[in-house]
């Protein structure tokens, strides 16, 4: 399975977690929350649903809201107890994965039903990778900048001061996670549906 298609199956999970939804529902939470799905397109999605109801994370189900002659039954998804407690497993998990460009901010929408060890686990990771980032764009920037054109040099300015606002941003999330009690659910910083809640800056990609 590709990187995507394991995100993609993360990200369901997590959102069926919160309550059961029709494949429209899911698409438009899929599409407005996470970046990395932006483009997601129902072609992708359903034979992710069709994965996730043969292994028996999911079940589905007609919704019989609808009457009427030329009413159409939808189908409703919702978390099976092998789904939640698969998703637990997932969601306890801190590889790199969880924190390159593409599945941070996947991981970072479901902080909320992570473990504070593991939510700090990735904010690190995460913002030692952009700093490993920061490094190579200045070596780069000392070696090449006389021979840059600057339009060129311009970009590698506007990389650097993004990778730069995000280290800061991860900085604010990891301090505010040291001070926050063992056990207590994110705050407004890290929780996506607090309505304090600041999204991450458009990172830089690598």
């Amino acid at each position: 399975m590709s990187r995507r298609a394991d995100l993609l199956e993360f990200a369901v999970l997590g959102l069926l977690h919160e309550s059961p939804m029709h494949g429209y529902e899911l698409r438009k939470r899929l599409n407005a929350a996470l970046g990395a799905f932006r483009a997601l397109s129902y072609g992708t999605l359903y034979p992710c649903l069709k994965s996730l109801s043969g292994r028996g994370l999911i079940s589905a189900a007609q919704d019989g809201a609808e009457t009427g002659p030329s009413a159409r039954a939808r189908i409703v998804y919702e978390l099976t107890a092998t789904g939640k407690e698969h998703f637990g497993d997932l969601v306890s998990r801190a590889d790199a994965t969880a924190y390159d460009d593409e599945g941070f901010g996947v991981r970072m929408a479901f902080f909320a039903r992570t473990e504070s060890e593991v939510r700090m686990r990735i904010l690190e990771g995460r913002r030692s990778r952009l700093q490993d980032r920061l490094d190579l764009i200045h070596a780069a920037s000392l070696a090449h900048r006389e021979r840059m054109d600057s339009w060129t040099a311009a970009l590698e300015r506007h990389g650097e001061e993004s990778t730069r606002r995000e280290v800061r941003w991860l900085t604010e999330l990891i301090d505010a996670e040291r001070h926050t009690p063992r056990g207590s659910r994110p705050g407004p910083l890290t929780d996506p549906h607090h309505p304090a809640y600041t999204p991450p800056p458009n990172p830089t990609k690598e």
